[in-house]
């Protein structure tokens, strides 16, 4: 796929997401920014490069200067942040951005953040703001974080993607671009070459000895060595995101099971982490070969040295020893394997560098949600889906197993524009089902809104624990009529949100996972969910009471929160065991989809 296709399928993504929430009923068309910042977000997500991330508008001048937010990502830890700004075209055609107007972005969004942390914004700002949760959870969060940066989000073309970081409260912040092109690099896993150059007698103390193994036949050259620790968490230090431009992910959080080991052996065995640990793959366009200090071949410098595998590690080592100071890095060695690309074509070399990338990656890259894909609880939910239409005949839902799949069987089903508009039309984005998504819901329905508030990617292996038996394999798999019931549960949830999200400034994913729970504790047992399929909506009436309650859900999060960070305190059990103990509001009684005569007392 050439750059000019990707940016057209990019923007049609955004109109279809555009045209999916419009034709909800109650929805209003949403901003193409915002849908923009949302689809590419969620890449980088996707990718590891970021956080589960959070749309959240925010553009006003305070004093004398601009401030602009089109989202955010916050790490579990609170101790990684990073904010988006967005500057979105709609062009059809491969443009230029000037540098003048991200390195603007930037510092709107730079001063944005700076607002927060000095308090100024947060007393000006209306407490009924989408972003005033997020501006006071920055204020509080700011001296505990580690890692802040500032992404610049655009459809277009840019010449510079690295500006000079700033520095704000003696914290640095990062400021980058991702621009269209970096964003095709990413979803194709190969990337442009920095021209950098490290000179290792700086940064070893001497040439780095290695083995060296040249063949004159190959497209490259090729050496085993080992870096000590405090070289790479040197070179984290000064190129940070510059180093690791051919890595399909930059660094998240400590929390990660790979990280945290890292993590632990640093701190505990240093001497055993080359035992441990798989090592960084690096390529670049030239090295300069030397002799080692016990005369061996030694690597004096490389230009153009890129890690397309390893980043998680350079990262874990810079963190790990900026958190514990006491960490010591001398006993530390990493195993590293350098391809030296030998000049040919650049396409040719790009396409090389894209393959090396994606094979070093690949034991990595694979998401915890992608081991279950071939599962066979997912296998018979996909076949469910595809043979089950709903009460019209005509329509269906689609469930994918595989990510990226709806996209796969447009292109590949639909021979026309016409083809694919009725294939949309019979299965619309808005009954697209993603694995993890379709998780959260039916997790909220079995009143574990905790998990849900996790995240899909955690909130998952959960949901597939409850759906499989000790060996693994599913107890018993979905048949029409349970599938029926479990979509029924995705539509409670989907029009709750749709219920929920205009009412309330933020934490609205929390609230609407906490509703929906109550509705399945207080309710669950008497909604009739046949009924619900075959209306594929809900009345009036249960939305009526799912708005009710959420109020009262939303106002408990907050008072029983005392004082902490909404998002955090949502993920806790005693949360939800909290509001177990709480005295609800009587249910209505005319509720159509609810059974017998007599509705479960709301206590």
């Amino acid at each position: 796929m050439e750059l000019i296709e990707f940016l057209r399928k990019t923007q049609q993504e955004v109109k279809e997401e555009i045209a999916s929430r419009a034709a909800e009923p109650g929805e209003t068309t949403p901003f193409p920014e915002l849908v923009f910042t949302e689809v590419v977000t969620r890449h980088m997500a996707d990718i590891g490069m970021t956080f589960e991330p959070q749309i959240c508008h925010y553009s006003a001048r305070v004093g004398e200067g601009m401030l602009r937010l089109s989202g955010y990502a916050l790490s579990d830890d609170l101790d990684q942040l990073d904010l988006y700004v967005s500057l979105y075209e709609g062009v059809d055609q491969v443009v230029n951005v000037p540098d003048s107007e991200t390195t603007r972005a930037a510092e709107q969004c730079s001063r944005f953040l700076n607002q927060c942390v000095t308090g100024t914004l947060l007393s000006r700002m209306d407490e009924t703001h989408d972003a005033y949760a997020l501006v006071q959870t920055i204020e509080k969060a700011y001296p505990g974080l580690d890692q802040i940066r500032i992404y610049v989000l655009t459809d277009r073309k840019a010449k510079t993607r690295n500006f000079q970081a700033r520095v704000i409260q003696n914290k640095t912040i990062r400021l980058e671009v991702m621009d269209i092109e970096r964003l095709f690099n990413h979803w194709q896993s190969g990337k442009p070459r920095d021209e950098l150059v490290v000179n290792l007698n700086d940064v070893c103390g001497g040439p780095l000895p290695c083995v060296w193994v040249a063949d004159e036949d190959a497209e490259y050259d090729y050496a085993m060595t080992a870096f000590p620790g405090e070289a790479l968490r040197f070179l984290y230090e000064k190129y940070g995101p510059r180093i690791l431009e051919a890595n399909v992910r930059s660094f998240l959080s400590q929390t990660n099971t790979v990280n945290k080991g890292i993590r632990d052996t640093l701190r505990e065995q240093p001497e055993r982490f080359m035992a441990y640990n798989n090592g960084v793959v690096i390529v670049a366009d030239e090295a300069h070969l030397d002799r080692a200090l016990d005369g061996s071949p030694g690597i004096a410098w490389l230009k153009g040295m890129q890690v397309v595998n390893g980043g998680q590690t350079m990262a874990s080592i810079f963190f790990t020893r900026k958190k514990y100071t006491g960490v010591d890095l001398s006993k530390v060695r990493v195993p590293a394997k350098i391809i030296v690309l030998r000049k040919t074509d650049e396409l040719a070399e790009d396409a090389l560098i894209a393959d090396i990338s994606r094979y070093a990656n690949s034991q990595s890259a694979v998401k915890g949600s992608d081991h279950y894909a071939n599962k066979p609880f997912q296998v018979q939910m996909e076949k469910l889906a595809m043979t089950t239409y709903c009460p019209d005949g005509v329509g269906r839902w689609y469930y994918e197993r595989a990510a990226g799949s709806y996209k796969v069987m447009l292109d590949r089903e639909a021979k026309s524009e016409a083809d694919r508009r009725r294939l949309q039309e019979s299965m619309p984005p808005s009954r697209k089902l993603t694995k993890t998504d379709f998780a959260k819901y039916l997790c909220a329905w079995m009143q574990l809104p905790d998990l849900v508030s996790l995240g899909g990617q955690k909130a998952f292996p959960a949901f597939m624990k409850r759906m499989t038996q000790a060996d693994g394999e599913t107890a018993v798999l979905p048949d029409v009529a349970e599938y029926k019931r479990m979509i029924a549960q995705v539509i409670i949830f989907k029009a709750a949100t749709r219920l929920i999200n205009p009412r309330f400034p933020a934490f609205k994913a929390n609230v609407t996972a906490y509703t929906v729970a109550l509705v399945s504790h207080l309710l669950g047992d008497r909604i009739n969910l046949e009924d619900i399929w075959q209306k594929q909506s809900i009345s009036p009436q249960l939305g009526n009471q799912i708005v009710g309650w959420s109020d009262e859900v939303n106002a408990l999060l907050h008072s029983s929160a005392k004082g902490r960070m909404i998002s955090e305190w949502a993920k806790k059990r005693e949360c939800w065991e909290g509001m177990l103990e709480h005295v609800w509001s009587t249910p209505n009684a005319e509720i159509p989809e609810v059974t017998g005569a007599r509705l479960r007392a709301a206590s």
